[in-house]
């Protein structure tokens, strides 16, 4: 008898039609992302604490709840969590934690979506991987690529820092510069992937880069000791990353790995690019393309990102919020995080610091809540946006 596969079916995330997970699938027929789901009693089987102990510190150690395939890996996942004691007391909080994700491969989170979707990809045959990015997502696109052995086209607006462009052209990856944001780019793959033959990586645009994130989520639950943090705080662009721990919970609650209880989500955002923000303050269900976005923060440019329902509806579901902070201010942040803790974080890792430090102000944080802060990538890759801060 054959085994069973991990991946039972892909769900539309809003209309709730279900999709064949042994084919190529991208969006709903109703144009939202699909969500894989998995047959989550037979994973809970062998998926344990006690079984987590032996396995390789990778993301793959969560296999029964990843697409199926031979992964593609790097080595990513089980990133450091640290408890940042000065940070801590800076921010008025006993319990700050830090979960450094630009310690993965190619220096990002990006890494983790990038094995699960390039792994599914590969095995669905595909030939050639494509998607628009703000920087981080097509540095570990083309590597992963490269790890496959599969060709990739890697579209960014002309003004990406300097360090994402020759890292997709080191892996081999053909780049395309576009004068425009992010949603120009990926109007540039929609356009052409079918004629060119493209499988289409954009976020969300199919369904396992979210699978691969979600893992930060076990990770933490893991870390804790089998518990959950009262608060996190994620830099959201396209939000996937606070999507897919969302999905995680949902997924230990149905393996009785936790109750109902959930962290509560803080979705932090550039001034200049905040469209979820912008949505939460005027309590509507999905977000308005947001005009003239502008930050140096390039993964928080993200003027229309297509989870937008999700993201809302997780931020009501864990009875979190959304806010925005300012670039001088996560510049002001990232100097903050590294002479502390010695975390050289991107800006959009320091926006958590300024996030939380307003929210502490505010009382909605408690001085003695646990709060985990999410870095999502290493500040050596925005060497541009360091010198503005230490002029500064």
């Amino acid at each position: 008898m054959a085994t069973p596969r991990n991946v039972v079916e892909l769900e539309c995330s809003e209309c709730g039609k279900k999709y064949d997970a042994a084919a190529e699938q991208h969006l709903c027929t109703c144009g939202k992302p699909l969500l894989a789901r998995y047959d989550l009693k037979r994973a809970a089987k062998t998926l344990s604490l006690e079984h987590l102990s032996a396995r390789p510190r990778t993301l793959w150690r969560y296999r029964e709840v990843l697409p199926d395939g031979e992964a593609v890996t790097l080595g990513e996942g089980m990133t450091p969590l640290v408890h940042t004691l000065r940070l801590g007391a800076s921010l008025g909080l006993e319990h700050v934690y830090v979960k450094d994700e630009g310690l993965n491969p190619t220096g990002s989170f990006k890494a983790r979506g990038m094995t699960a979707a390039v792994t599914r990809a590969k095995q669905l045959g595909a030939k050639t991987l494509a998607a628009p990015t703000a920087g981080n997502a097509g540095g570990a696109l083309a590597a992963y690529a490269a790890a496959a052995g599969m060709a990739a086209v890697i579209v960014m607006p002309a003004d990406t820092p300097v360090a994402n462009v020759m890292e997709c052209q080191a892996f081999g990856a053909k780049v395309v510069k576009l004068d425009g944001l992010i949603s120009d780019c990926g109007k540039y793959v929609a356009d052409r992937k079918d004629r060119e033959g493209w499988y289409d990586v954009s976020t969300l645009k199919e369904p396992y880069r979210v699978e691969g994130k979600k893992t930060m989520g076990y990770e933490l639950w893991e870390q804790f000791g089998g518990k959950l943090p009262d608060v996190i705080l994620y830099p959201t662009g396209g939000g996937v990353g606070l999507i897919g721990m969302c999905k995680a919970f949902d997924e230990m609650q149905e393996m009785r790995w936790i109750g109902p209880e959930r962290p509560r989500m803080v979705a932090v955002q550039a001034e200049g690019c905040a469209p979820i923000v912008k949505a939460w303050e005027e309590r509507r269900d999905s977000a308005e393309f947001f005009p003239n976005a502008a930050t140096m923060a390039s993964g928080l440019r993200v003027p229309g990102p297509l989870g937008d329902l999700l993201i809302l509806r997780m931020l009501r579901q864990t009875r979190g919020t959304a806010l925005a902070v300012s670039d001088d201010e996560m510049l002001q942040a990232g100097r903050e995080l590294a002479s502390l803790e010695g975390i050289f974080a991107a800006p959009e890792g320091a926006a958590t610091v300024i996030g939380a430090r307003k929210l502490a102000a505010s009382r909605w944080i408690k001085p003695n809540e646990t709060v985990v802060l999410f870095n999502t990538g290493t500040g050596y890759k925005y060497a541009e946006a360091w010198q503005r801060a230490l002029e500064a």
